[in-house]
């Protein structure tokens, strides 16, 4: 889990440098102010939780795997697919009706960290 994690969350991070520099470069020019701050957003949250995800991975290491744990980075994970991805796709489509599934996303990232909270929670001091 540790090295699935850290794998997951160095290529995610990596996407995101990625996928920001293609909308400085490629689409500031092309979308609407709107859009891109839209846009932006998705690559901001896309970064956070990246390196959130490799924090869980280090924790993991420290702590042991725990199925609370797991949960945390695969929520990670799903909440980048849906939250961010949600965000690039409408953002460049201009379709409205994905903003819809953002909320899904974001719902996921809360759920990650709240299991990432209680595991913590539940550590012997």
């Amino acid at each position: 889990m540790q090295r699935r994690f850290m794998v997951w969350g160095a290529v995610l991070a990596m996407l995101s440098v990625g996928i920001g520099a293609f909308g400085a470069h490629m689409l500031e020019s092309v979308l609407s102010e709107h859009y891109m701050q839209v846009y932006e957003t998705g690559v901001q949250y896309h970064m956070v939780h990246a390196l959130g995800l490799m924090i869980i991975a280090l924790v993991a290491g420290q702590w042991g795997e725990s199925r609370r744990l797991r949960w945390a980075g695969n929520l990670i994970i799903l909440g980048i697919i849906l939250f961010s991805g949600s965000l690039y796709v409408l953002s460049i489509s201009g379709i409205k009706v994905l903003g819809a599934i953002t909320p899904l996303g974001g719902v996921a990232f809360i759920a990650g960290w709240i299991c990432l909270a209680v595991e913590a929670f539940s550590r012997k001091p």
